[in-house]
């Protein structure tokens, strides 16, 4: 979900994408699109990408952190999870609210993890795919399949609405992320749902080497690819 995102200075590199710089106010936003269910769908999400205790994971995108705090708390004591993020507002919230000693947050990207190679465990990645810009968006998969370990996994997961209002709720919310990300210029995707859609990244994570690549509904209003390397 983009929410309400707010866009970084102008002076921001390009490339970067869209930067969400508001960390409460993103929360407030996406508890209230989630009508509160945000930890039970988080919940979910963790079970299905079969993170496990002992398990070391990079969270990409982690915005102001709930995710990877969940995903800490899983992996427990024996495990680590680093959550990522571009946005420097978003990476100081969630380490000052973050008392976990096996959770911590770093600055950067998707698409230049510097990360040594199959330094992971599980890698997940959650309503942030559409964020990234989307010649950029190969080069961060690819990251993604490097820093896993063989046999490790990955979660990619995006809004997946259903029934009659959500779809008109996110298509409005993803055509100003489309816009900003570049989608929209390239006229690929005349229906803006196309750009929130997991299942677009199928034959891209197939070419940067994952295998055994499964769409699942993830109820109530979203939708993950499972990978493994």
């Amino acid at each position: 979900m983009s929410g309400n995102a707010q866009q970084s200075a102008n002076n921001q590199p390009a490339e970067i994408g869209l930067l969400i710089t508001r960390p409460r106010g993103y929360r407030f936003l996406r508890s209230a699109f989630m009508l509160g269910r945000g930890r039970a769908l988080d919940a979910e999400l963790i079970a299905r990408s079969g993170t496990v205790p002992g398990d070391r994971v990079l969270d990409i995108g982690c915005g102001p952190g709930d995710f990877a705090r969940a995903l800490a708390a899983r992996v427990g004591p024996a495990g680590e999870v680093v959550g990522r993020d571009p946005s420097p507002p978003m990476v100081a919230y969630a380490t000052a609210r973050t008392t976990q000693p096996n959770c911590h947050f770093e600055l950067g990207p998707a698409q230049t993890i510097d990360h040594p190679d199959a330094s992971f465990d599980v890698v997940t990645c959650t309503f942030v795919m559409h964020h990234i810009p989307e010649t950029q968006r190969q080069a961060a998969l690819s990251h993604m399949h490097r820093v896993l370990r063989p046999g490790g996994r990955l979660l990619l997961a995006d809004t997946h609405p259903t029934g009659r209002v959500l779809p008109g709720v996110i298509r409005a919310m993803s055509r100003f992320a489309a816009h900003r990300t570049g989608d929209s210029a390239t006229g690929h995707h005349a229906d803006p749902l196309a750009a929130i859609d997991i299942r677009r990244y199928r034959e891209p994570l197939s070419a940067a080497g994952f295998r055994s690549i499964d769409f699942e509904v993830v109820p109530p209003i979203a939708g993950a690819l499972l990978a493994t390397k």
